[in-house]
């Protein structure tokens, strides 16, 4: 058996390897690093594998989230309503630009930000909400539009781990995640579903005049070079990222069917342990079925009920497998962003996740005999250890 990696980003390159290095060897040879025209393709391309009007390429992916607030037009002092339990970044942005981080509660089965948990935050300094697409598959979009529809608010989806899900409204109509909000922004770092080979992120709307706006932010508020219409920042994805995730683009949903059938795998193996909790689907097929394609598993994540889940990542990586814990201390915790408006009991669910959950290695090319492997040491020492 190969060795256990989280995410193998060499063996998913050894399948791209040639038109990679032929892109970047003729990025080199043309000097065209910065908005060159593997850029303005890739942006074209992925608008057109999203179904959306507008990708605007930039920097990274807590960039993407900071120039979509700037973009809004959000002022000092506004309330701007996002998820506990999430990676700081999509907070971070917020207190950056002196906005007020509102911290809500999470579903317990999902992860993803609780509806209402969000209604009883607003207030009339609200004018944003941040749904975070945790591990891998769309909020509750449907009922988030209506709570910004009845409270005149902007909602800009944090797209970071979802790329290539898809949410099927009420209605059956079927929308990529990222392309449901007035705004969306998303990160390319390596080990995401798409990911370039450094630093890169986007943006995605279908509102023409938010586009423009934000594509004048990208880049120092210029429009006309030396002509700086608004306030900007320097925020670009340079020619190399954009070669490397113009070779992934095409095979994105290949990569999350393999992540989907890793994901089958080990839920069938998990089958019966009472003291383990797989992922579940928010979707109408409420569970991992190989017809669905809800849920991209950015993460496959347990929880682990009967206390062991620190013991078990010490077990796992003695035994040669990695894990993370995503996340092991709520935001509202956090030194940089604790406040005294927060109370314990408004935060049960991420403070009971926060000792549970354990996220597996999850990537495209998993073999059956690692996940083999993998699940017969968590089976053996959570009943066992």
């Amino acid at each position: 058996m190969k060795k256990i990696q989280m995410v193998d980003l060499n063996g998913q390159y050894e399948g791209i390897k040639k038109e990679v290095n032929d892109s970047i060897a003729e990025i080199l040879e043309t000097s065209a690093f910065i908005n060159g025209p593997h850029v303005h393709a890739f942006q074209k391309e992925l608008e057109a594998y999203l179904g959306v009007k507008h990708v605007i390429p930039c920097a990274n992916g807590t960039d993407a989230l900071q120039i979509c607030m700037m973009g809004l037009g959000l002022q000092p002092g506004d309330e701007v309503i996002t998820a506990d339990f999430t990676f700081a970044a999509t907070v971070e942005v917020i207190a950056l630009l002196n906005l007020v981080p509102v911290l809500v509660d999470v579903e317990p089965d999902t992860f993803n930000i609780d509806i209402n948990a969000i209604e009883k935050a607003i207030t009339p300094k609200t004018k944003a909400i941040v749904p975070v697409h945790l591990f891998g598959q769309c909020a509750n979009m449907d009922a988030i539009m209506k709570l910004a529809e009845k409270h005149n608010l902007f909602v800009i989806e944090d797209n970071a781990q979802a790329i290539g899900a898809t949410y099927t409204a009420p209605d059956g109509k079927k929308m990529k995640s990222g392309t449901i909000g007035h705004v969306a922004s998303t990160s390319f770092f390596p080990s995401k579903n798409l990911g370039c080979y450094g630093d890169g992120g986007a943006i995605f709307t279908n509102d023409d005049d938010l586009a423009h706006t934000l594509r004048g932010i990208v880049n120092h508020g210029m429009y006309e070079r030396y002509y700086h219409d608004v306030v900007g920042v320097n925020s670009r994805l340079d020619s190399i990222q954009a070669a490397v995730l113009r070779a992934k683009l095409p095979k994105l949903d290949s990569y999350n069917e393999s992540r989907w059938q890793a994901a089958l795998k080990y839920s069938k193996a998990f089958e019966g342990q009472e003291h383990i909790v797989t992922p579940k689907i928010s979707c109408a097929c409420g569970m991992i079925k190989s017809t669905c394609d809800c849920h991209v598993f950015h993460q496959y994540t347990l929880k682990i009920l009967n206390g062991k889940r620190d013991a078990l990542v010490k077990h796992l990586n003695e035994n040669g497998v990695p894990c993370g814990v995503y996340y092991p201390v709520p935001l509202h915790k956090q030194k940089a962003y604790a406040d005294s408006r927060y109370k314990e009991e408004d935060f049960p669910v991420t403070n009971q996740l926060v000792k549970e959950v354990i996220s597996l290695p999850m990537h495209t090319e998993l073999e059956d005999e690692q996940i083999h492997y993998i699940t017969q040491l968590v089976i053996d020492f959570v009943n066992n250890g």
